[in-house]
C-alpha cells in the first residue's frame, strides 16, 4: 500500500487519520506536523487522504460488523462548490452505519441505487422507517419487489414493512451530527469525487468510534490502532 512513498508510512496514516477524525484544516495539519520536525504540504496531505481513504475503507468493511434487520434510512445536504449535494445514510436499530451514498441529486434513481447498495451488501431488513418522503417510499417498494424476484432460494420472502414517522426517524438525524459536525470546518468541498472520497472516510471514522469492525486479537482498538491493523 506504501511502496515506492517518499515519506514513511506512519506518517502518512497520522495525517490522514488527523484530518478524517478531528477538525482541522489542512494548513493546520501542516503546521502540526511540522512542529514534529517534517515538512509536508498541505496539498499532499490532501493528495493521501484522497488515495488512502478508500482503500482503508475497503479493508474495514471487511471486518465489518452485521448489522440488525431494522434500519433507518434518511439523507443530508452537503455543499460542494457552493451547491448543495447530498449524502444518503442508513443505521441500523443498535445505532450501527448500514450504509451511505453520496449523490449529486436527490431523486428516485439515487434513493434506489443507495439501497440496492444496502440491499447487496447487508440483505433484506425486516423495517426500514423513514420520514415523509414518498421518493424514500417508492424506492423501497421498488428495490424490495425486484429483489423477492431475483431471489432464487425458493423461500416466501415478506415485503418489508415501511414505517414513516418523523419522530421514530429522529434517531438517524442525531446520527447525521457526528458527520456534519467534521464537515463544517471544511467550507465545503471543492469537486464531487473528493467530496465522495473524504465522506467515505469521515464514515469510516464514524464506524470506527462505534466498534463496528471485528479485530482478532484487540476487541476495542484507539482509531490509531485501527488505522495500523488496517494497513498491515
Amino acid at each position: 500500500m506504501f511502496k515506492g512513498r517518499h515519506f514513511d508510512r506512519s506518517v502518512i496514516l497520522l495525517c490522514v487519520r488527523w484530518y478524517l477524525a478531528y477538525n482541522l484544516s489542512l494548513r493546520n495539519l501542516e503546521e502540526m506536523i511540522a512542529e514534529r520536525g517534517i515538512t509536508v504540504d498541505h496539498a499532499t496531505i490532501h493528495r493521501w487522504t484522497v488515495h488512502y481513504a478508500p482503500l482503508l475503507l475497503q479493508r474495514f468493511n471487511q471486518r465489518k460488523r452485521a448489522v440488525t434487520g431494522r434500519w433507518h434510512i434518511d439523507e443530508t445536504y452537503v455543499k460542494v462548490r457552493g451547491q448543495w449535494r447530498y449524502l444518503y445514510r442508513a443505521i441500523d436499530s443498535n445505532g450501527d452505519t448500514v450504509e451511505f451514498w453520496f449523490s449529486e441529486r436527490r431523486n428516485l434513481t439515487a434513493a434506489r441505487r443507495f439501497l440496492n447498495n444496502a440491499l447487496k451488501r447487508h440483505g433484506r431488513p425486516e423495517r426500514i422507517v423513514i420520514d415523509g418522503s414518498q421518493t424514500n417510499r417508492e424506492a423501497i417498494m421498488s428495490c424490495d419487489a425486484a429483489n423477492r424476484l431475483q431471489d432464487r432460494s425458493r423461500r416466501v420472502l415478506k415485503p418489508i414493512r415501511i414505517r414513516q414517522s418523523q419522530y421514530l426517524n429522529n434517531r438517524i438525524e442525531q446520527d447525521h451530527r457526528a458527520i456534519k459536525r467534521r464537515i463544517r470546518p471544511m467550507l465545503g468541498f471543492k469537486s464531487v469525487n473528493s467530496a465522495r472520497v473524504i465522506l467515505g472516510g469521515i464514515e469510516m471514522i464514524h464506524m470506527m468510534r462505534k466498534g463496528q469492525a471485528k479485530y482478532a486479537y484487540n476487541p476495542q482498538p484507539s482509531l490509531a490502532e485501527q488505522f495500523d491493523l488496517l494497513a498491515a
